[in-house]
């Protein structure tokens, strides 16, 4: 490994960045450590790069093992550096966790996979697979919203036996599960919210952490959420949650890459800059969003 990796305890806030791009739509290192470091600073528990909002799918595979690298170095070791796992392969999403392993990465986010939909038992054995390919510990990204495969609670019942399955990103937007998931697996899983405008609710319900989207653009509002919530300070937490609902709903869209992208340059963490076969937004849509960031931006706290 490149460098020492450190240890991966599977709570907090890990947002989920965005990959910085310049206009020709190459990656923009330095830009994505400039962001990196402001999350960072803010006192996020982890990083996760290279998931859906990371453009993931859009990268090709030498740039994702370069911006999972470049993670790594500029955290240091002050944070874990989690990867997406992406792929539409098995035998490509093993070649992918070997190689992170290499590079330091402390662990990995994992989806199911792209394009092909499974059914419930080839899920299984994608996620037991994947599994048996590393050492390092995991969290299943479950969203059958976005992806149309659904981890249901039954099914992580039956995945109790794999050791290093220590985490669930539950994005199904049914808070139900939150509880569900409790009754049938008690404490087995760390529970993490990957829903942004769901997170109050989740927190009450009681999860380990939270992969952020929108809050990415705002870390330090976003990290005060977490620690107004996990000090169960409810009417402060409520108020800051409430400020910030508009902004966070600009995750639950089909164009939330550049919803949050522009998000993050309004607040000036970052360039909207995509890659194709996304474009950045035009016309109505475009002022529409823009309206509802200024118009929170406006009332910002502090």
């Amino acid at each position: 490994m490149s460098l020492s990796t450190p240890s991966l305890n599977w709570s907090g806030v890990f947002p989920a960045v965005v990959t910085q791009m310049n206009e020709d739509q190459s990656i923009d290192f330095d830009a994505s450590a400039r962001f990196w470091e402001a999350q960072i600073e803010a006192g996020v528990h982890g990083l996760i790069v290279c998931g859906s909002l990371g453009e993931n799918q859009c990268l090709q595979a030498d740039e994702k093992r370069a911006v999972v690298k470049h993670a790594v170095e500029v955290a240091a070791g002050r944070v874990p550096v989690i990867s997406g796992v992406a792929e539409m392969s098995t035998r490509a999403a093993i070649s992918y966790l070997h190689d992170c392993e290499k590079i330091g990465a402390s662990g990995f986010m994992i989806m199911p996979p792209m394009v092909y939909k499974s059914d419930p038992r080839e899920t299984q054995h994608w996620f037991r697979t994947l599994a048996k390919a590393t050492p390092l510990s995991w969290m299943l990204y479950n969203n059958p919203v976005g992806y149309h495969t659904d981890v249901t609670p039954e099914m992580f019942v039956e995945l109790t036996d794999i050791p290093n399955l220590l985490a669930i990103k539950e994005s199904s937007a049914n808070t139900r599960r939150i509880t569900e998931l409790r009754n049938q697996t008690g404490n087995r899983y760390r529970i993490f919210t990957g829903v942004d405008d769901l997170f109050l609710e989740s927190a009450i319900l009681g999860i380990d952490g939270w992969v952020c989207g929108s809050g990415i653009a705002f870390p330090k509002e976003n990290q005060k959420l977490w620690d107004l919530a996990q000090a169960g300070k409810w009417g402060e937490c409520r108020a800051l949650y409430r400020w910030s609902q508009p902004l966070m709903k600009l995750d639950t869209h089909l164009h939330f890459v550049q919803y949050i992208k522009l998000l993050v340059q309004e607040t000036g963490l970052g360039k909207e800059w995509v890659r194709e076969p996304r474009l950045t937004l035009a016309g109505a849509e475009r002022e529409q969003v823009l309206k509802i960031i200024r118009d929170a931006l406006a009332k910002r706290p502090g």
